[in-house]
C-alpha cells in the first residue's frame, strides 16, 4: 500500500511482530542462461519454478540459444499464466562471424551491428549482451557505443585487446565475470592490450602478464574510474569456484541433479572433460586464479563499484544450479569480503536498480516473511 517511515494513517486488519526477523524483496539472479537447443526447451522451462522455490523472483537472462522461448516465458510469467521468476532478457547476444556460441547475432561490419541492434529493438529486449569470441575489438567498441546511444544497458565480456577503461568509457554498464577485473590491477594493461590488438602478443600471454603484474593500488584507481562511470560488475564466483575445484569435488553425488533433465546434464560434460584433462600445474593455476579473482571483492566495494549478484547458472555451466546457486553465490560473496548486508544488496537493491526498477515500491505483492526470505 505504501513504503515510508511511518504507519500513521493505516489501520491494518492484522499486525505481525517482526522482532528478530527480516523482510526482503524477492531475490534477483542477475546472470542466468537458458539454452541447449530446441530439444531442451521443455527442460529449460522446467527450471523456472526452481528459482521461485528458492525465493528468486527475478532473473536476468544473459543470452543463450532459446531467445524466442525466453521471450514467450517473459510474457507468460508477467501475465500470470506461467510459474516462474520475472525475466529480463538480452535476447541473442552480439558476436563475431563463426563464433562458438549458438544462437547469437553474428556481425562482421558496422552495418551489421546496426542491423542487429534494430533486430534486438524489435524484439523488445531488456538490455544488450556482447561477447568477444570472434568479434573484432573495433566492432566490440562500436557495438557498445551504438547500443548505449539507443538507451540500452549493456552487459559484456571484455576482450584482452580492449582495456577495462576503454570499455567503460564506451558505455559498458556491467562486466560479466570477476576474472576480467584482475587485468585492471596491472600498470601494464594498456601496453599489453595494445600488443594483443597489434597481433604481437597472444591474448593468453597478455592476460598472464597482467595478472602477474597486479598491484592493489593500481586496481583501486582503475575500479574507482569504473565506479565513477557507473560500470558494475557481476562476479559469478559460484560458477568459477565449481570449475576451479572440480579436482576436489566432482559433484557426481549432488542431490540437486534430480531436478535437471538428462539433456541439460549432458551439456555439463564438455567442461568437466576438459577440466579432467588438466595436469597438476594447470589445476594449481585454476585454484590460484579463482582465489585471486575472488579476493578482489573488498577492493571493488572500497572503490564504490556496484556489485551485482549473479550465478551464471544454466546450460553448459557445470553443476551451477538454477535456484540454489544464488544462495551459494551470496555465501561466497560474504566469505570473500562483503558483509551479509552488502551481499544481499547486490541482489535485492543493485539488481533492480541496474534495470531501472525499485526494490520495494507501492503496489508490489507482499507476503509474510519466514525469516529466510520474503516476497
Amino acid at each position: 500500500v505504501a513504503v515510508g517511515d511511518s504507519a500513521a494513517g493505516f489501520a491494518p486488519a492484522r499486525t505481525v511482530d517482526t522482532t528478530g526477523r527480516f523482510a526482503l524483496p524477492g531475490l534477483w539472479d542477475m546472470h542466468v542462461h537458458f539454452g541447449g537447443g530446441e530439444a531442451l526447451i521443455e527442460e529449460n522451462r522446467n527450471l523456472l519454478p526452481l528459482f521461485v522455490a528458492h525465493g528468486i523472483t527475478t532473473v536476468r537472462d544473459a543470452a543463450g540459444d532459446l531467445s524466442p522461448s525466453v521471450l514467450e516465458w517473459r510474457s507468460a510469467v508477467a501475465a500470470g499464466t506461467l510459474q516462474g521468476p520475472s525475466i529480463f532478457t538480452s535476447g541473442p547476444k552480439l558476436e563475431g562471424i563463426n563464433s562458438v556460441w549458438p544462437g547469437d547475432l553474428e556481425v562482421g561490419s558496422e552495418a551489421e551491428v546496426l542491423a542487429a541492434l534494430d533486430q534486438l529493438q524489435a524484439m523488445r529486449v531488456d538490455f544488450v549482451k556482447i561477447t568477444e569470441n570472434t568479434l573484432t575489438p573495433a566492432l566490440y567498441m562500436y557495438g557498445l557505443r551504438e547500443a548505449t546511444k539507443r538507451g540500452f544497458a549493456t552487459s559484456a565480456h571484455v576482450p584482452v585487446a580492449v582495456t577495462l577503461d576503454q570499455a567503460s568509457e564506451a558505455g559498458l554498464r556491467s562486466i560479466e565475470h570477476m576474472s576480467y577485473l584482475l587485468r585492471g590491477g596491472s600498470s601494464r594493461e594498456a601496453e599489453l592490450s595494445a600488443a594483443v590488438a597489434a597481433g604481437t602478443m597472444t591474448a593468453a600471454d597478455a592476460t598472464t602478464a597482467m595478472i602477474e603484474s597486479f598491484d592493489e593500488a593500481t586496481a583501486l584507481r582503475t575500479y574507482a574510474r569504473l565506479a565513477k562511470r557507473g560500470t558494475a560488475v557481476t562476479p559469478t564466483l559460484n560458477g568459477s569456484r565449481i570449475l576451479a575445484y572440480l579436482d576436489q569435488d566432482t559433484h557426481a553425488a549432488d542431490s540437486y541433479l534430480q531436478y535437471l533433465g538428462a539433456g541439460l546434464k549432458a551439456t555439463y560434460e564438455g567442461r568437466v572433460t576438459r577440466a579432467a584433462g588438466d595436469d597438476a600445474g594447470a589445476v594449481a593455476r585454476r585454484h590460484e586464479r579463482f582465489e585471486k579473482a575472488a579476493r578482489l571483492l573488498p577492493l571493488l566495494q572500497q572503490a564504490g563499484v556496484t556489485i551485482l549478484a549473479g550465478t551464471d547458472a544454466g546450460f553448459l555451466n557445470s553443476f551451477n544450479y538454477p535456484g540454489i546457486g544464488l544462495h551459494d553465490e551470496l555465501e561466497i560473496l560474504v566469505r570473500y569480503g562483503l558483509t551479509p548486508q552488502q551481499a544481499l544488496a547486490a541482489s535485492v537493491v543493485h539488481g533492480p536498480a541496474f534495470l531501472g526498477k525499485g526494490a520495494l515500491v507501492t503496489g508490489m505483492l507482499a507476503g509474510e516473511c519466514d525469516g529466510t526470505f520474503g516476497y
